[in-house]
């Protein structure tokens, strides 16, 4: 003989007695002062690693003022250029 069992659902479970009242939810607590102090280290850690990086030595500031010199060189040597286009007055 072969028996079925099924698993009782919440449809088919018994309702619970009537002189039951029903449990209280806890209220949840003020957060802990450890908890406070680790999510203050936590944002001041996350704030700190998306900092801007600044990677300015030497080389680089070498680097930007010839490009600076360069770039002021080509923009005089094309406005002379530009000028001489113009016919005489």
């Amino acid at each position: 003989m072969t028996t079925i069992t099924r698993a009782v659902t919440t449809a088919q479970h018994p309702p619970s007695p009537a002189g039951v009242p029903p449990r209280p939810r806890p209220v949840p607590g003020r957060v802990g002062l450890v908890d406070r102090i680790a999510l203050r280290v936590g944002v001041a850690l996350v704030a700190w690693s998306r900092r801007p990086r600044l990677l300015d030595d030497r080389a680089e500031r070498e680097r930007r003022a010839q490009l600076k010199r360069s770039t002021a060189l080509r923009e005089r040597q094309w406005q002379r250029r530009a000028l001489l286009l113009l016919p005489p007055r």
